[in-house]
């Protein structure tokens, strides 16, 4: 049974997730490191080790019944949840919206809502019965939850949905000491970012191609962190961090 509070982080292997959880890990929560590909989850244990504990755990957020099972093994693990951070999420390859392919929607809609909405049913039921009661639930949007890149209507439109998930599950959480927020985040420093600053760089809404600024992951990590580590009767509903210096405020 658990000694120190849990937390529950999918898409830890890479980017937002790994630095989210190498913070956790450091405010002191036991962490249950979830992803589709063991080797990298392991990579984050090993770079966690001397923060603290954590167990890696094989899951896809696009089978309902992968997802069932992840949470199954974290009580029996651990006996309780406090903290759930939906981060794990994908975009479809950007071509001319009307050319979108239904399966590539279909997938970026599985894997950046429906599995938050699964994973957060689960946490909502272990957290209203566990004692102490309650626990909190993260969402990661995105700053596409607030304005689109061109030729993302796949992942701008879950993101935009996730924002809807967030206050409804907040809503809905009141009851059994739940507190849910979202953190937006802008050109975090990770894989699923490098094009910003490798080759011509992105596609920007003048139709013009360029290098973005980017920040270190682990700003995100510490926002989470902070997020996480409040008592359950205050709760940062939303909050954004971003690269100072990129092309999200303003005209252009």
């Amino acid at each position: 049974m658990a000694t120190s509070k849990i937390a529950l982080v999918t898409g830890a292997g890479t980017g937002v997730g790994r630095a989210a959880s190498l913070a956790l890990l450091q405010a002191g929560y036991t962490v249950v490191l979830a992803g589709r590909r063991l080797a990298l989850l392991q990579e984050t244990q090993q770079l966690g080790k001397s923060f603290g504990d954590s167990l890696p755990v094989v899951a896809d957020m696009t089978d309902p019944a992968s997802i069932a099972a992840l949470f199954d093994t974290t009580v029996k693990t651990y006996g309780r949840l406090d903290v759930l951070f939906n981060n794990a999420g994908m975009g479809a390859p950007p071509v001319p919206f009307e050319d979108l392919p239904l399966d590539a929607w279909q997938q970026v809609v599985m894997t950046n809502l429906t599995a938050p909405f699964l994973c957060t049913q689960h946490a909502f039921r272990i957290m209203r019965d566990q004692t102490p009661r309650g626990g909190r639930i993260i969402n990661n949007g995105s700053i596409s939850a607030h304005a689109p890149r061109p030729l993302s209507a796949a992942y701008t439109s879950t993101k935009h949905a996730i924002t809807g998930l967030t206050k409804s599950a907040n809503l809905d959480g009141r009851a059994y000491d739940i507190a849910v927020g979202q953190i937006d985040i802008g050109n975090a420093a990770t894989p699923m970012t490098d094009r910003m600053v490798e080759g011509p760089g992105v596609l920007q809404p003048d139709g013009t191609v360029k290098h973005e600024p980017r920040m270190d992951a682990k700003a995100v990590g510490d926002a989470v962190a902070y997020m996480a580590g409040l008592p359950l009767d205050a709760n940062v509903l939303f909050m954004t961090v971003m690269a100072t210096k990129m092309p999200f405020v303003g005209r252009g």
